[in-house]
């Protein structure tokens, strides 16, 4: 396998239920994948040694996780924050769907107990980053569903989205971080593309890859004109180094001055 076939996860055809995308990585620990379900199915997720994020991309259902549940119903990436749910190994977080729904799911060696927990909408912090910058051709939406902020400190995720308007720039000025990451894409319309950095590459993103980002590289990214480009992240914490920001790559910090 080439670095750019590892670095970049390309998309393939979605089947009803579990579409993985990557399993027992060992630069990123990160599994992730799409679970689609069809109206008036349901699924529970749960692993023994795995602590899992649920992020609803699409559909409407009802999620229950402990003695908590939640109705959902989310149409567009754009205009909707997301609901999702964070469960620690052991714990399980039921998902059933009124329509068809479409589930992003993300997975982390991690032990210990934490409680659980289902974000609303409302509770998803709303960034309008680059905004009165730059001629704003970097702004964009960024989405913090939780980070240390607001997680427990035994977590071991981060997740969140990007909404990257058409014609613009996001993840910049370039930044990076030692901690790995992915960015799982969508385009509307969903035959639009963009294009990721990663280091000194630049990778053309169609609806549906996905990005590995890994060794601390810069990951600035771009939208084609005409097209919104989504992206979920997630970031792994590093046990004796966790996720706390990024550091600009210089000098493209004095961008900002």
């Amino acid at each position: 396998m080439t670095a750019a076939q590892r670095d970049l996860i390309q998309a393939h055809p979605l089947k009803m239920g579990w579409n993985p995308y990557q399993e027992n990585d060992r630069d990123t620990q990160l599994d992730f994948g799409i679970h689609l379900l069809e109206p008036n199915q349901s699924h529970a997720f749960q692993s023994k040694e795995q602590e899992i994020a649920l992020l609803i991309l699409k559909g409407s259902g009802r999620i229950e996780a402990g003695s908590r549940a939640e109705s959902f119903e989310r149409i567009s990436w754009i205009d909707q924050s997301p609901w999702a749910v964070h469960s620690p190994a052991n714990a399980a977080a039921a998902i059933t769907a009124l329509t068809p729904v479409e589930i992003a799911v993300v997975k982390t060696p991690n032990l210990q107990a934490f409680p659980q927990k289902i974000y609303l909408p409302e509770e998803v912090e709303n960034e309008h980053r680059g905004k009165g910058m730059l001629e704003e051709m970097s702004y964009r939406i960024v989405r913090c569903v939780f980070d240390r902020r607001n997680a427990p400190p035994e977590a071991r995720l981060v997740l969140g989205e990007v909404v990257n308007f058409p014609g613009r720039w996001s993840s910049y000025p370039p930044h990076h971080h030692p901690q790995p990451e992915l960015y799982y894409y969508q385009f509307e319309p969903d035959w639009g593309y963009g294009h990721g950095e990663l280091g000194e590459t630049v990778y053309k993103i169609r609806h549906r890859d996905l990005l590995r980002i890994t060794g601390g590289r810069d990951h600035s990214q771009t939208a084609a004109p005409g097209f919104t480009m989504y992206y979920l992240w997630t970031i792994r914490h590093f046990l004796d180094n966790p996720y706390t920001g990024f550091e600009y790559t210089p000098p493209f910090e004095t961008l900002l001055s």
